[in-house]
């Protein structure tokens, strides 16, 4: 990068700031419908902004929920395309009461910026287009071509983003798709998420008899839903913490030697972890320490549990029923349809036949990786330390981001997640944050690294 482009940046950090602070003042809050306004304005802002800042053909794309932004440079004969994703729309603010400042005007404290959305995900986006806009003044081009793609649903399970994918196919076509929409594994260590779990949700209820029975008249007479469903439950997992589903591992991608070196970089601090979590003692699956159970293999939880009475005081009965929802975190190679058959299977399989058992399927996503030893991770990480001045950790992600995977089954397209956040700036909480040294350090990784996809484009 040329001095005169850190030199742009530098002297535009103020200016760059109050722009962010605008586009934290709009209430894009996706889930309720009294906002539907105010996505609409925040959608017209950044497409003006993205013209402003030198993007071409910036349009607005209805959806049957909130609009989507896009805008393209496409200028770069030769070079790799880019596109970079992210979301404007937030989560609601509720309790609001426990926000130190009103959740839409953006308060500075220190070196961090607090406002709903500050880091999930309209700081992360930003500072890729600030990247553009300092390389497209000083350059006067960028170093590849570059689609920008901006959605507004991404809190509500992005419901209108795949059938936008299928329908503009042929718009959205690229050879490397950049997210920024996560977080750095602590302050100071740049990260580089090479992998995300996928989901299957599934639900079991066990019904008995037709309607709740007093317990002393019925009782040792018929089989108890709650009592049926607990013994399934319990025999999902063994004493070593294992998935007793047959066939459930037989896809799983075994951890690499590497990763395990490069995990084993990471300072993991077991008493801090169980602190913040409030437990006593760490438990899992056997062999397998904490990150790699979290990050890279597959796990099964039951999430809630109903049945009977559950009010306050005594009521004796037989429930009628008893259901427990239930979630698997998925690694690479397994798929959420193929998991949630061996799961029906399973729990058909153990059932007995004095209770009706039913199975529904709620939602899930496919584990998304891309191997260490594709030429793109080397990109990433000499882009990362010279934006952050640190050599990247490499982690993967033990939750979901379904879009990722939608991308590369309908786009046919890798993503590169690139987070900019931190664990502590209370995504989906009061008093969310934004640390603004990661915010420039964004700025100067997003030019890097399409920096790097020009000088390594017959290796992308």
């Amino acid at each position: 990068m040329s001095n005169n482009l850190v030199d742009f940046i530098e002297k535009n950090r103020e200016r760059f700031v109050e722009e962010l602070k605008e586009l934290l003042r709009f209430e894009s809050v996706s889930s309720l419908s009294e906002h539907k306004k105010d996505l609409v304005a925040n959608a017209e802002w950044l497409k003006d902004h993205l013209a402003n800042i030198g993007l071409e053909n910036c349009r607005i794309y209805p959806t049957k929920g909130h609009p989507i932004v896009y805008g393209d440079w496409l200028k770069a004969e030769g070079m790799p395309t880019l596109m970079i994703y992210g979301h404007y729309d937030v989560q609601p603010v509720d309790p609001i009461e426990l926000w130190d400042n009103p959740p839409f005007e953006p308060t500075i404290k220190g070196e961090h910026i607090f406002a709903r959305g500050a880091a999930d995900d309209k700081g992360q986006f930003f500072a890729h287009l600030k990247a553009i806009e300092a390389l497209l003044k000083i350059d006067g081009e960028l170093p590849v071509n570059v689609k920008v793609i901006l959605e507004g649903e991404e809190e509500v399970g992005s419901p209108n983003l795949v059938p936008f994918l299928k329908e503009y196919k042929d718009l959205l076509a690229n050879d490397l798709i950049a997210v920024s929409d996560s977080a750095l594994y602590d302050y100071d260590m740049p990260t580089i998420c090479y992998g995300l779990r996928g989901l299957a949700y599934l639900e079991i209820k066990i019904t008995g008899p037709g309607k709740d029975l007093h317990s002393g008249s019925y009782g040792g007479s018929l089989a108890n839903p709650i009592e049926v469903l607990t013994k399934i439950v319990a025999k999902l997992k063994d004493d070593d913490g294992r998935i007793t589903i047959p066939g459930f591992y037989d896809k799983v991608i075994p951890l690499s030697d590497t990763e395990r070196k490069q995990f084993a970089r990471i300072p993991f601090d077991e008493k801090k972890y169980l602190a913040e979590v409030g437990s006593v003692a760490l438990s899992g699956e056997k062999g397998y320490s904490t990150l790699e159970r979290t990050w890279v293999r597959p796990t099964l939880d039951p999430n809630g549990i109903v049945g009977g009475f559950t009010g306050e005081g005594a009521k004796t009965v037989i429930p009628s029923f008893a259901s427990c929802k239930v979630s698997m975190r998925l690694v690479p190679d397994q798929d959420p349809e193929e998991i949630g058959d061996l799961f029906e299977q399973y729990v058909r399989s153990i059932c007995p036949s004095t209770v009706k058992c039913e199975i529904s399927r709620h939602h899930g996503g496919k584990p998304y990786l891309i191997p260490l030893d594709n030429p793109v991770i080397d990109m990433t990480a000499r882009a990362l330390e010279m934006g952050f001045g640190n050599a990247p950790f490499y982690v993967r992600e033990g939750g979901s981001i379904p879009i990722v995977a939608s991308f590369q089954e309908v786009l046919e397209s890798d993503s590169m997640l690139l987070p900019l956040g931190l664990p502590d700036e209370n995504c989906h909480s009061p008093n969310e944050n934004f640390y603004l040294p990661n915010f420039f350090a964004g700025i100067k990784m997003s030019a890097y690294f399409m920096q790097e996809l020009r000088d390594n484009k017959d290796k992308i």
